[in-house]
């Protein structure tokens, strides 16, 4: 009766990890010849365990990312493919998101751009930073619809408050004069304070003539560069066919 009302009284408490623990120490008759004090320290370790477990479910959810399953640890570092692997190294410890700094991936399609790009973000949730994934053509569609429904600063303002804002696919379509100012705004707010990842097939020389305009070219440009972390990817395509037998799990796409 007591362990049940013990039970009831710490899910009460949201102390779903702890609860568990408790219930594995009642039913395992080892866990008696443990100290008190080991038997708490135990369901504490559970507590903690359980909520940095959920907390990072909360986090990959609202990322969004183009590909949930990407990771570091499963990156094709092939020196075919172009990367430093002194600085995804570095890149892995997470020190980029915590100085807010920029990291710039450029290369032909299909080499990975999207896929590492998800698994920096994916390495900062796992870090407890918030992320999210978002190309850049839809995003500006977005903000340009919400000039006209109210929504348009509280957006730039959410945008805003992200650790780790991934913009996919910048440069890939011609740039409107609204998009110019968005996304002055939305990096202006960013830089110095959150970090921003970025995928273009344009190289990075060629993205002053993209933006059009060239003091606000200048503006943009000066943001992004300013503490950059720049990988040039290249290689063939990784997209594979559905036929060939390696798993998607090692693939990279972007």
């Amino acid at each position: 009766m007591i362990v049940q009302q013990t039970l009831t009284q710490l899910r009460a408490l949201k102390l779903e990890g702890m609860a568990h623990a408790f219930e594995e120490q009642i039913a395992l008759p080892t866990s008696t010849a443990l100290s008190f004090e080991d038997r708490l320290a135990l369901l504490v370790e559970r507590e903690a365990a359980h909520r940095s477990d959920c907390r990072l479910t909360r986090l990959l959810a609202k990322a969004r990312l183009k590909y949930a399953q990407a990771c570091l640890e499963d990156l094709d570092t092939r020196a075919s493919r172009g990367l430093d692997a002194r600085l995804i190294t570095s890149l892995a410890h997470g020190e980029w998101a915590e100085r807010a700094h920029t990291v710039l991936i450029s290369g032909p399609t299909g080499v990975g751009k999207t896929w590492l790009a998800c698994a920096l973000a994916q390495r900062a949730c796992r870090l407890g930073k918030s992320a999210l994934y978002a190309r850049v053509p839809r995003l500006l569609e977005e903000l340009r619809i919400a000039r006209g429904d109210g929504t348009h600063k509280r957006r730039l303002l959410a945008l805003a408050k992200l650790d780790v804002l991934v913009l996919d696919d910048w440069a890939l379509q011609p740039l409107e004069a609204y998009g110019r100012d968005d996304l002055l705004e939305l990096l202006d707010d960013r830089t110095e304070r959150r970090a921003t990842v970025i995928t273009a097939q344009l190289p990075i020389e060629h993205w002053h003539g993209w933006i059009g305009e060239a003091t606000i070219a200048d503006a943009i440009l000066d943001r992004l560069l300013h503490h950059a972390h720049r990988l040039t990817l290249k290689g063939e395509s990784l997209r594979r066919s559905s036929k060939d037998p390696k798993p998607a799990a090692t693939t990279m796409t972007s």
